[in-house]
């Protein structure tokens, strides 16, 4: 199974939206994927019509019981071969009451051995901020998709996300493979063109070659509870999260895109 997390130390930046497109798209090519909502928040669990306030199974419950079954806990979400673990507001009192635990940073990658039987891929969808849940995402996954919106605020929060990196990587048996993705991408603006120059300049092949533009649709996606890649494929956003997943399965980074194709995402 391969586990890619989603996360950046700034919210807003398009971190649900490039968990649930994703998995949608690796679900619709037959790949069975599992999407883990690691943020107290709830937005993945909300997007797909559950609530993040009730109880039952779940992340928390992986934390939370001694000896937890990872395998009962998936709900079945669209389209079909998409699975989620939920996220809970009680999620938000894991770190005051079991951060200084040993062994709790690996508590997620313990648990997705359990069903790697089952699917082909997991998506983490990480919370904003460094804690005992990114923690666990970031030692778990093999690569990291750090979305970033371009403009100047989001660039600077990144550095934050680099720091963080960077302590991880000392702590990691192995490298962790990032990439970022740049998002929320108006080409119509100055700020956002000479943001994006600059996010390539300093970062080169750590940048995905592509954008995620603008687009309104995402917000009727997430309002009727289903990808946009699913409610509309020929969107521009749709069509941009496609060319993502291509590169990411083909293990693209920063080949220029030729100029047709640049236009279009």
């Amino acid at each position: 199974m391969r586990i890619w997390a989603v996360a950046n130390q700034k919210g807003g930046v398009g971190k649900t939206t490039t968990a649930v497109s994703l998995g949608a798209l690796l679900a619709r090519a037959g790949c069975r994927t599992l999407l883990v909502d690691l943020d107290p928040h709830g937005s993945l669990t909300a997007y797909f019509g559950h609530d993040p306030e009730a109880t039952g199974p779940g992340v928390h419950t992986l934390f939370t019981e001694d000896v937890p079954d990872a395998r009962a806990i998936a709900v079945p979400v669209a389209p079909e071969g998409l699975a989620l673990w939920r996220a809970s507001t009680m999620m938000a009192t894991l770190e005051r009451r079991l951060g200084a635990r040993p062994g709790m940073g690996l508590v997620l990658r313990r648990a997705l051995a359990q069903v790697a039987g089952r699917y082909e891929y997991a998506i983490l969808d990480c919370p904003p901020m460094l804690g005992l849940l990114m923690v666990n995402a970031l030692a778990a996954c093999d690569l990291l998709l750090v979305p970033v919106q371009t403009e100047h605020l989001a660039l600077k929060g990144l550095e934050r996300m680099e720091r963080t990196l960077e302590m991880v990587a000392r702590s990691r048996r192995a490298p962790l493979d990032w990439l970022i993705v740049p998002t929320l991408h108006d080409r119509r603006t100055r700020a956002g063109v000479q943001a994006l120059e600059r996010l390539r300049a300093r970062h080169g092949t750590r940048v995905w070659r592509g954008v995620i533009p603008v687009d309104t649709r995402f917000r009727e996606a997430s309002r009727a509870g289903r990808a946009l890649t699913e409610l509309a494929p020929s969107a521009r956003g749709s069509r941009a999260y496609a060319a993502l997943l291509e590169d990411l399965l083909a293990g693209t980074r920063a080949r220029p895109r030729p100029p047709a194709l640049e236009a279009s995402a």
